[in-house]
């Protein structure tokens, strides 16, 4: 039975390092999660949020998928939101792609990968609604895939906007903001694309919902 014993001492290794400099570290850590943000990042195995963000576990509440889709059927994702939103009461939802994704250069091909391909079917559409732009540009470019990665920020923080959980929390002047960025991974460094959202008036009246 393989075991990854390597990981296990590794985990000891970890708690015994907080533990000197904090002993109750784990016993306040297990008491209570009140996080200001969440955060719905890559799956990507190299954009790990709490450490580019300089986070300790409690304070960022966390969900990841293929190329940080937020898609209208996706009950994963909306169960997250709303808990992250009703329950733990977040004030800022950062919504961060990063350059270089997988996920969105490979909707920019016709390769078939497997099932993911009725996922990155959706990034497909993001690429058709900026084909304009982006047949610009030379095709299998860093250039593309990385406006690709900045548009599907973009259009995710919209999707984002657009959920009953995020309107219902503005219709009762709960405070939350919604950003939109980006991560590179050659330099380690965050980009704001300059997407902020706090208010049901910076949403289009087409997605509005009992207004």
């Amino acid at each position: 039975m393989k075991t990854l014993k390597q990981l296990f001492k590794q985990n000891r290794e970890w708690a015994t390092e907080i533990l000197k400099t904090d002993p109750d570290y784990f016993k306040k850590l297990s008491q209570q999660q009140s996080p200001r943000y969440l955060w719905i990042g890559c799956s990507d195995s190299r954009v790990p949020a709490n450490q580019i963000t300089g986070l300790e576990p409690g304070e960022v509440f966390v969900h990841r998928n293929i190329a940080n889709m937020v898609i209208h059927t996706d009950f994963n994702c909306l169960s997250v939101i709303q808990y992250a939103v009703d329950v733990l009461k977040v004030t800022d939802i950062i919504l961060c792609g990063h350059y270089g994704c997988g996920g969105v250069a490979a909707a920019l091909r016709t390769d078939r990968f497997g099932i993911i391909d009725n996922w990155i079917r959706n990034i497909k559409d993001v690429y058709f609604m900026h084909r304009d732009e982006l047949d610009l540009l030379p095709d299998n470019s860093v250039e593309k895939i990385n406006r690709l990665c900045e548009l599907n920020v973009k259009e995710q923080v919209a999707n984002l906007c657009h959920t009953t959980v995020i309107q219902d929390a503005w219709k009762r002047s709960q405070p939350v903001s919604v950003h939109g960025w980006i991560y590179g991974l050659n330099d380690g460094l965050l980009k704001d694309l300059n997407l902020c959202f706090s208010d049901l008036t910076q949403v289009d009246e087409v997605f509005r919902y009992g207004h």
